[in-house]
């Protein structure tokens, strides 16, 4: 299933793609009220969602609503930093591969959803992408082995983990401030649960394109810590509930990069797709001073 969350006429609900329609699961499950407790409900309540979408007409075109957060107010948002190994030669600093995970936290205000616009700050110009494929947990995990891990994945999504650069250099040892500005990344459009993917998730794609143009493009292949060590590894010093998110690292490619750099504009477009998932599509635009 690809589980969404969305608006229509103004009111919050969720339910399952089916094509270009939506299937409302809340209004057929009223006991379960958002994606996140349906998470939260494990594998009885996603067989009530599954036994409820099959064979269920479509109740809303995508066309016709707001797509919103997968999960609205994601507990927590575990991020991974240079995760792929291409990507810690671009550095240039002759850094050896890590032994261990970079790793930040960001806040749910920092994510819009699908077709909302990014926030380009008053603060900066410096606003770029990232695409990222994410990890949504679906059960309760501490200490777990790398064997078990994937079975904790409730789905993936896709994420653009936008990011402020001038202000992550603001201090020495973090870049918490340059990765939490309000709009400045996305995830979506929707959660494409672990049965969405039979063949595992080694040698998914990811892309990113700026209007139109290619700017990422890579697999989990190149992944330095995979899916089911990152899963381990977090949950080694932390317990991992359902809901929670993990961004598993960028490609090369980032605005950043380049000479001169190309950091987004307002008016680009952003799409970061994921392969079994889908695209995640936002236009920048420029913050406004409050009056």
């Amino acid at each position: 299933m690809k589980l969404i969350s969305y608006l229509h006429d103004a009111a919050p609900h969720w339910g399952c793609v089916t094509g270009d329609g939506i299937v409302d699961l809340g209004r057929r499950l009223p006991g379960i009220a958002s994606v996140a407790a349906l998470l939260e409900g494990g594998e009885a309540a996603m067989a009530q969602a599954r036994a409820a979408a099959e064979g269920a007409a479509s109740d809303h075109a995508l066309a016709d609503v707001q797509v919103a957060l997968p999960i609205a107010r994601p507990r927590r948002i575990f991020c991974i930093g240079v995760n792929y190994a291409n990507r810690n030669a671009e550095y240039k600093d002759g850094s050896e591969l890590p032994k261990y995970p970079s790793l930040f936290m960001r806040v749910s205000e920092s994510f819009v959803g699908h077709g909302q616009p990014l926030l380009q700050p008053l603060e900066s110009k410096q606003l770029d992408y990232e695409g990222e494929i994410a990890i949504v947990i679906g059960r309760r995990a501490r200490r777990v082995s790398t064997e078990a891990a994937l079975t904790c994945i409730a789905g993936l999504t896709c994420m653009n983990e936008g990011t402020i650069r001038d202000w992550v250099h603001h201090a020495k040892f973090n870049v918490t401030q340059g990765k939490n500005f309000n709009a400045s990344g996305a995830i979506g459009p929707w959660i494409a649960t672990a049965d969405e993917f039979p063949q595992g998730y080694g040698g998914l794609r990811v892309q990113t394109r700026v209007n139109g143009e290619t700017r990422q493009d890579d697999t989990t292949a190149s992944l330095m810590f995979d899916f089911a060590y990152l899963i381990h590894y977090l949950s080694t010093f932390t317990t991992l509930e359902p809901g929670d998110i993990i961004a598993t690292g960028t490609p090369t490619g980032a605005g950043i990069r380049f000479e001169p750099p190309r950091f987004l504009l307002p008016g680009d477009v952003v799409e970061i797709e994921v392969e079994g998932v889908g695209v995640l599509r936002n236009v920048v635009q420029a913050e406004e001073a409050l009056a």
